[in-house]
């Protein structure tokens, strides 16, 4: 269907497309190569052709922002304990049919963009908040790159870190720009089949893995992996024994994985929600195939959610829900215990933000 777009302040020219012999335009950010007649949007509803150019509709405009602890978005190796500002737009470039946050990604309604800020508002409130990084969340950062790089920027000119949590759908030149930027990444390894991609998010597993394989060896990002469970679908003994399998052949035993717990929702309401067991199960195939720091979430599982020393055993890094209950690392990471070092980015002590979720109206800290 065709969707006008009125060019408004919140409006820009973006990179990443190109023309074709037919009159259309190729958006060539993410592996869907929309081709777009004049008016037409994307998939993701938030790119789109306005008369001979590409634009993005969502810069500088959120669905909100909201500290959260570091553990949330999950990332338990990543400055732990701190608190980070998180905050995304609309719009989504995969159609998972279990969508969690559908309200955010899946918006069609430009209400849903009612908080607004630009790059330096979000820096100076992650400033005052005393907040160590920025979070690109809610909705994938992937469709609204050049805001989550310009908010990027920003923040480090302020010592501010830059975290992406998002799918990694997206095309190797985007990408090599996007990650040049974030410090940190939690990436959705939502399946490991192609049928998975294919019926439950409209997309594809290859593009993925390259993103993975990309982030972790050619950056300097930190990375953690998310999968959600889904009865039935993913979980699978044979289907997490060779997804960790790969995790640990393609990127590594250091690279955390996150299990967590699917909750009925958007065009799934039909599907159970994961039981505790099948993460406990999934955290052991994964520790059984080499991965050194593998997690349950969205469950109350103090041993799932702790960190062990991969040379003594021990628990280095205790952890309930989101609330650091045991800190065992000295100040360069290592085991307090044995001297093996634990992997991640850590900065001394473990921050005290805990579990708390604060709100934040941007327009507080406009210039």
């Amino acid at each position: 269907m065709k969707v006008p777009i009125q060019r408004d302040e919140y409006t820009i020219d973006v990179d990443y497309w190109h023309e074709l012999e037919d009159g259309r335009i190729q958006c060539d950010l993410c592996p869907r190569f929309c081709k777009l007649h004049d008016g037409q949007r994307g998939l993701c509803f938030v790119r789109g052709r306005l008369g001979d150019t590409m634009v993005l509709t969502t810069y500088g405009r959120s669905s909100g922002y909201c500290v959260d602890p570091i553990e949330k978005k999950p990332l338990n190796h990543f400055l732990p304990g701190t608190p980070v500002l998180s905050f995304g737009t609309a719009g989504c470039n995969l159609a998972c049919k279990y969508c969690q946050n559908w309200d955010i990604s899946k918006s069609r309604e430009i209400d849903t963009l009612a908080d607004e800020a630009s790059p330096g508002a979000i820096a100076r409130a992650a400033e005052a908040l005393d907040c160590k990084s920025v979070a690109y969340t809610y909705n994938d950062p992937v469709i609204f790159h050049e805001y989550a790089i310009d908010v990027a920027r920003a923040c480090h000119e302020k010592g501010i870190k830059s975290v992406a949590v998002t799918a990694g759908y997206v095309t190797a030149e985007p990408r090599a720009e996007f990650y040049r930027h974030m410090d940190a990444a939690n990436i959705d390894l939502k399946a490991f089949t192609e049928e998975f991609y294919h019926k439950l998010t409209g997309g594809h597993l290859k593009p993925v893995l390259e993103t993975l394989e990309y982030v972790k060896h050619e950056t300097d990002t930190w990375l953690e992996i998310t999968t959600l469970l889904i009865p039935g679908h993913n979980d699978s003994d044979q289907e997490l024994d060779d997804m960790t399998r790969w995790v640990v052949e393609a990127l590594g035993p250091d690279v955390p994985i996150h299990f967590t717990a699917f909750h009925p929702d958007w065009k799934m309401m039909d599907v159970p929600p994961t039981p505790a067991e099948t993460l406990t199960r999934a955290r052991r195939i994964a520790m059984d195939n080499g991965v050194r720091y593998a997690y349950t979430g969205n469950v109350h599982d103090e041993e799932g959610g702790s960190t062990y020393c991969h040379g003594c055993g021990k628990k280095i890094i205790g952890r309930d829900w989101y609330v650091i209950t045991a800190w065992h690392l000295t100040g360069d990471g290592k085991c307090e215990f044995c001297g093996t070092e634990c992997a991640g980015v850590f900065q001394g002590p473990p921050g005290r933000w805990g579990a708390r979720r604060l709100p934040v109206r941007l327009r507080d800290f406009a210039a």
